[in-house]
């Protein structure tokens, strides 16, 4: 995730940091408020088995305890921005990490599952706040350009990192302690945070950022909330249902009034000029995409390995990892291949490698050895990681130089909103197989192979819009 604001950070209230002591402490904090977030994104999904048996829920409530956190960032993101531009990034990095701290500690101690729900939606709000001010902060103590790409990069490794140890984390916490102690460990890193953050950072604002845009941020928590909620409940409650009719018609009616809202204000939350501009469009669709088939595929990860194959939670953390690890490896060099090859190739190959992946583990069975499942983790892995930073570029390089950071924070929450989708709608395709007569694991297989068919469809028509001239 991305602050929506990294070029105005550094616009105004610039804040220079001294001594190599005091850039090495600085750089620890911020990173590490972002590791913290990235490896809540991936340490949760290992624990969703243990979950499910002690919290005596089902497929929905475990959409819910993952969706809960990712809408509230994908729909705050770009409101946290404005926000630690507004009153102050230190102040905004400090309020997010007290939030996100708290509210795991809520996570931790919850004895329902409606208390975890409220805990991971004030999580998500903590994120949305403490995310973009960390970069905000990281950009505005580097003024010099090559020093800020350092410290990005910096902070991207680091964020790396949490998203790679988050399986293995949380296999081991939940294996020995229980589901409870994958948020504990965010107690102990929060603290360290605070009471470092109060002394190492220096506080900076932007004067020029724009005013909050409540009535957007208000309508689009709304309408993607009641898409959701529709999409998660329909295959409980019956999709013909007034309860789940009334949700979806609610959905395009909220999510209409935010077009309606934001084409008309002056400083709106997400621009939808920008939109005019094909590259910003191919590639924020092809992000949602990406967002959809990454996060509503692995969300059943943990689960195949436990359910259908019978492993312990310990080893299915374990089995997980050729995802993270692939993604870790191949992506610092995505930007390298698009700048040299262009978008065009370099998506279009990652979007089909992710996509035959997914293809092929649509035909992995309890039978099926680890040997032959490996990889097929490994290239759905290695090719969303083609993508990310690629389209994110295109994103930023569609428009003009003052609106590339907004660019940036656009492109992660279209990513985000397509987390939140391919939770709830790869999970409804799970549930109509089983309700169907099929078993959890023909469930499975029907939504691998629905993620893979989208992910090549995507590739194609990325192909197809995107031209040779565009490059990183």
């Amino acid at each position: 995730m991305t602050t929506s604001y990294e070029d105005t950070a550094t616009a105004a209230s610039p804040v220079a940091v001294g001594s190599r002591s005091q850039r090495v402490a600085f750089l620890t904090v911020t990173c590490l408020g972002q590791f913290m977030v990235l490896l809540d994104n991936t340490i949760v999904g290992t624990a969703l088995p243990d979950m499910r048996q002690r919290l005596h829920t089902q497929l929905t409530g475990l959409q819910w305890i993952v969706d809960a956190y990712v809408l509230l960032v994908a729909m705050l993101l770009l409101t946290g921005g404005v926000f630690a531009d507004r009153f102050g990034r230190k102040r905004v990095f400090l309020a997010g990490v007290a939030v996100f701290t708290a509210a795991s500690g809520l996570c931790a101690l919850a004895p329902s599952i409606g208390w975890l729900i409220t805990g991971r939606v004030l999580q998500g709000i903590g994120a949305a706040a403490l995310s973009p001010a960390s970069l905000a902060l990281l950009a505005a103590a580097h003024p010099v350009p090559a020093d800020r790409v350092k410290a990005i990069g910096l902070w991207a490794g680091v964020s790396g990192i949490g998203l790679a140890a988050g399986p293995l984390a949380g296999g081991v916490l939940t294996e020995a302690f229980g589901w409870p102690a994958v948020f504990l460990v965010n107690l102990p890193i929060g603290l360290v945070l605070l009471l470092a953050g109060l002394r190492v950072l220096g506080e900076s604002r932007n004067p020029g950022a724009p005013a909050i845009d409540l009535p957007g941020t208000v309508l689009s928590v709304l309408g993607v909330g009641a898409l959701t909620y529709g999409l998660i409940e329909g295959g409980s409650r019956g999709w013909t249902s007034p309860v789940i009719l009334g949700g979806f018609v609610a959905a395009v009616v909220l999510l209409g009034l935010f077009v309606s809202v934001e084409s008309r204000r002056a400083a709106p939350m997400l621009p939808l000029g920008l939109f005019r501009q094909r590259l910003f469009t191919v590639s924020n669709a092809a992000m949602v995409v990406v967002g959809f088939a990454l996060m509503g595929s692995s969300f059943f990860f943990s689960q195949f390995f436990v359910y259908v194959q019978g492993s312990s939670i310990l080893r299915a953390g374990l089995q997980t990892l050729p995802t993270s690890l692939a993604m870790v490896a191949v992506s610092p060099y995505a930007g390298r291949l698009a700048a040299g090859y262009g978008f065009r190739i370099v998506v279009t190959a990652g979007l089909a490698l992710a996509g035959l992946g997914l293809l092929a583990l649509g035909f992995v069975h309890a039978d099926t050895g680890y040997g032959n499942v490996w990889w097929r983790l490994t290239a759905v892995g290695a090719g969303f990681a083609l993508t990310l930073s690629p389209l994110t570029g295109a994103a930023i390089q569609a428009v003009s130089p003052q609106e590339g950071g907004l660019a940036s924070g656009v492109s992660s929450t279209t990513r985000q909103i397509g987390a939140v989708l391919g939770v709830a709608l790869l999970g409804a395709v799970v549930r109509t197989r089983e309700s169907g007569g099929g078993s959890f694991e023909t469930g499975l297989d029907s939504a691998f192979l629905a993620a893979g068919a989208v992910t090549l469809v995507t590739a194609v028509f990325t192909g197809r819009w995107l031209t040779r001239s565009d490059r990183g």
